[in-house]
């Protein structure tokens, strides 16, 4: 049978654009845009909006979504960017529910993911499940010791706890607990509270019961600014520690001269003017503030939207590595775009330097943090 000649030039440019298509990399970014998160999600969509859009020389695509800080629209976001919009990799989620909720599955579809939340568990143990998720935050681990190293070096010998009812609250008590009871400090009370509670007045009601010497605040964005707000309504006069989650601008807004003198581990781009000079993330940090501000206004930047920009270092250098492996859109992409984050070296980005491997997701060691004052409204290096 003998095919025209038209009908097989619109087949052969129907394969080429087809070709043309699918050579073009995906990513799905689901994050926190609205509800009790959305303070960390709106710095990290408007950095998204400023990461490149052709990596290695393939064009890239970011599809944003909200999961208006809801575990199961975090799972719906997930399903839909894979099976409608066949991404080659997501971004997100900003918060540890959510990423939790994602993995099954990340999972069982095989595609690579860099949370923007900050529990170990999203990462440890590096399991069948966990294969291909990674992240770009400290781990919560990480921050909890050194709000114990502080408070030790500080005298402090009793502690009391308060976060979120939530993977979130629960995770970074169990971390502060652990090193707590290493450096011989005794946790005295332990309460929760919902993201969207009006008050905790209650908890705090406890807390102040047990005479702590110290409370750590164990919540993220606008609504960990109840419990310092509650303590100094009780004039409560110990130290105050904060989790990596309140480090943006709206929550020095909300909580007011109520987090004047309280502390917390925060990422090196909190601080970048002020970190030492030879510190390897400062000048990637300052970098990142000078772009962001220059877009969104000074004094914009907050420690979330840098998890997105060192996701965004982390493709740049992966993407051009996984296209030796495979198309965007093949599975065999997707697995070198994995194999490549497992095999990342000494990739300086905002908030330290990132090694990773097959045990590690995140790569950051101990240069990856610095303990933060807030000092009349404004970011401090601690020492």
């Amino acid at each position: 049978m003998r095919i025209p000649v038209r009908a097989a030039l619109s087949g052969a440019l129907m394969l080429a654009l087809a070709g043309v298509a699918h050579a073009q990399v995906k990513v799905g970014v689901v994050i926190s845009l609205t509800g009790p998160a959305a303070s960390l999600g709106i710095p990290e969509r408007n950095t998204i909006s400023m990461l490149p859009t052709e990596i290695g020389g393939q064009k890239v695509e970011y599809i944003v979504l909200d999961d208006a800080s809801d575990t199961t629209s975090a799972v719906q976001d997930t399903k839909k960017l894979i099976s409608e919009n066949h991404v080659d990799l997501i971004i997100g989620s900003s918060i540890t529910p959510n990423t939790l909720a994602m993995l099954d599955v990340i999972a069982e579809n095989t595609t690579p993911t860099i949370s923007l939340a900050s529990s170990a568990r999203i990462i440890e143990p590096v399991d069948a499940k966990r294969a291909w998720m990674f992240k770009t935050p400290q781990t919560d681990a990480q921050m909890a010791s050194a709000i114990v190293e502080h408070a030790s070096r500080h005298g402090v010998k009793t502690m009391a706890f308060i976060g979120q009812a939530d993977a979130l609250g629960e995770a970074f008590y169990v971390e502060v607990a652990k090193f707590a009871a290493l450096y011989k400090i005794k946790m005295v009370a332990n309460e929760r509270f919902a993201r969207t509670d009006p008050s905790v007045t209650g908890q705090v009601l406890r807390i102040v019961g047990t005479h702590p010497d110290a409370v750590v605040v164990g919540a993220a964005g606008t609504p960990a600014a109840l419990p310092p707000k509650a303590l100094a309504e009780r004039a409560y006069k110990g130290l105050v520690y904060h989790n990596h989650g309140v480090s943006n601008n709206d929550f020095l807004r909300v909580c007011g001269k109520d987090c004047d003198g309280t502390y917390l581990p925060a990422s090196p781009v909190l601080v970048a003017a002020q970190l030492a000079s030879d510190h390897p993330a400062k000048p990637v940090a300052l970098d990142y503030i000078k772009k962001y501000e220059a877009k969104y206004g000074a004094g914009t930047v907050a420690a979330f939207g840098s998890y997105a920009w060192d996701a965004g270092i982390l493709l740049q250098k992966v993407i051009p590595q996984a296209l030796q492996k495979g198309k965007p859109g093949t599975p065999e992409f997707r697995k070198g775009i994995r194999d490549a984050l497992e095999q990342a070296r000494e990739v300086r980005v905002t908030n330290g330097v990132i090694n990773m491997s097959t045990s590690d997701h995140l790569g950051l060691d101990q240069r990856g943090r610095v303990m933060v004052k807030i000092d009349h409204g404004k970011w401090q290096l601690a020492q």
